[in-house]
């Protein structure tokens, strides 16, 4: 058969797809995937399966875990040809445990630290900690909760654990379609770490998230570093990480407060296992800010690290979230002494560094300060984030000098 050119042309050959398999409908280099981006489907494509993934031309793009149900349809975690097997899937989880283990060298300084963190350690839906001898696991996705039983004496083996506690959000787990009789029975309630000498009391069954934030680890060593002979205002402070930490390093006097009456209660028993002395107080902070500036009070270190107050694309929820940080921080700014430390943190992933260091300098000039900034920080090196995911760079963290 000759083109209109005269040219002799080959018949085209099928698209062959590895079954099951997806196609998108747009171009994306993200590891999620959104179901609106999702064009053709094979019929044989199942709710947890590992699908193969292919661009809107049809060229492969990798593997991924399939729920045609959720908003994240499509989380990609292997981008070369091969299938994902359990062998696969057990060296992905032995490589992250070594970075932490033999790269990072970790247990040098704390027995609590971030074992596999989803997107960047190539395992969408999963994030471990390691805390003491537990394992606190928290799923999120379908195909990660059907292969979990699998998985955890892998992880036991490699961390050196012998207990663990899966959790998996109550939102989450109905987008999903995880039941409750998926998620494995626990009787772990508490255990103690150790983070560079100082001791935490770990409440499974009251902290947020995986129970104990270790993404601030090597802040808050630096934290108290600064606060040797000072006095320091730790806001947001749930279960008392950067007040203990600031106590012990010579502080003469810390305040803490959270909104959290169970934060608090942990935070006064970590006081209590450190043998020190810091003042929790329990109240909104926004509310306690606006009392201590009618009654003159100010101090030498300042210290924010708020809940995430951006979760969501929505603009209006995400105006709603900016304007707490705003609020948050034009308050607390007035309350550090002159010449002192400002400290502020978000982790909200979708508020990028720049947008949220802006926000930062707008409220100090809003009242005539200025910010001498002399440092940017994030997680500990056991929070990596991959080069196609930024989002995962989700803590910043902002150090100052007021003036």
């Amino acid at each position: 058969m000759d083109d209109r050119f005269g040219n002799q042309s080959l018949p085209s050959t099928p698209v062959v797809r590895e079954k099951p398999w997806v196609q998108l409908k747009t171009f994306t280099s993200k590891p999620n995937v959104f179901r609106s981006m999702i064009g053709e489907v094979s019929p044989d494509a199942r709710q947890g399966d590992i699908v193969s993934a292919y661009d809107k031309q049809g060229s492969f793009i990798g593997y991924g875990f399939w729920n045609a149900g959720a908003p994240i349809a499509l989380r990609i975690i292997k981008a070369t040809p091969g299938k994902p097997d359990d062998a696969w899937f057990e060296s992905t989880l032995q490589k992250a445990v070594s970075l932490r283990k033999d790269i990072l060298k970790l247990d040098a300084d704390t027995d609590a630290y971030r074992v596999v963190n989803g997107d960047a350690d190539f395992l969408s839906g999963l994030v471990v900690d390691r805390l003491g001898d537990v394992l606190s696991i928290e799923v999120s996705s379908l195909g990660v909760m059907r292969r979990l039983p699998r998985w955890i004496p892998i992880l036991h083996q490699a961390a050196g654990t012998k207990r663990e506690i899966v959790q998996v959000d109550a939102h989450v787990a109905r987008i999903e379609g995880i039941m409750p009789t998926d998620v494995p029975k626990s009787a772990v309630r508490f255990v103690k770490i150790k983070e560079f000498g100082v001791t935490q009391e770990v409440d499974f069954a009251e902290g947020h998230k995986t129970g104990f934030f270790c993404d601030q680890r090597d802040n808050r060593r630096r934290f108290a570093a600064l606060c040797a002979g000072k006095r320091v205002l730790d806001l947001c402070c749930y279960t008392g990480g950067f007040s203990v930490a600031a106590k012990l390093a010579g502080a003469t006097e810390v305040t803490g407060v959270d909104l959290d009456e169970k934060a608090i209660e942990m935070a006064k028993r970590n006081m209590n296992l450190n043998q020190t002395r810091v003042e929790f107080v329990h109240s909104d902070a926004f509310s306690w800010i606006r009392q201590m500036q009618k009654n003159g009070k100010t101090w030498d270190v300042v210290l924010c690290d708020p809940p995430k107050f951006v979760d969501s694309r929505d603009l209006d929820l995400e105006a709603e979230g900016l304007k707490k940080y705003n609020d948050l921080n034009v308050l607390a700014l007035q309350l550090v002494a002159p010449n002192g430390i400002f400290v502020t943190c978000s982790c909200s992933g979708l508020v990028s560094a720049d947008a949220f260091e802006e926000l930062v300098c707008k409220a100090a000039h809003r009242y005539q300060r200025r910010l001498q900034i002399f440092d940017r920080t994030g997680p500990g090196s056991d929070h990596p984030n991959v080069s196609n995911h930024p989002e995962g760079r989700y803590l910043k963290v902002l150090w100052t000098r007021v003036f």
